[in-house]
């Protein structure tokens, strides 16, 4: 079995990009068989009260290159 995913691995490697990039999400929802009803209520509770507080202003965005140069400030001290 071990050659037959070395020889899908390489065959896989040789894929553009994008569709190594769908294959993996393919193979990774394949192992995700089980719903956990609530975490996917506590999911489905956070992201509607960061939807509101985004409407409401009560919370600012930043763009990404703020957050990039944020993010390397506190990386290197």
């Amino acid at each position: 079995m071990a050659e037959d995913v070395t020889e899908l691995l390489t065959h896989a490697l040789k894929l553009s990009p994008a569709a190594r990039a769908a294959l993996a999400g393919s193979l990774i929802d394949s192992l995700d068989t089980e719903v956990d009803e609530d975490a996917e209520a506590a999911w489905r509770s956070e992201i509607a009260l960061r939807v509101r507080d985004l409407d409401s202003g009560a919370v600012e965005t930043l763009g990404w290159d703020e957050v990039r140069l944020q993010l390397r400030a506190r990386l290197n001290g």
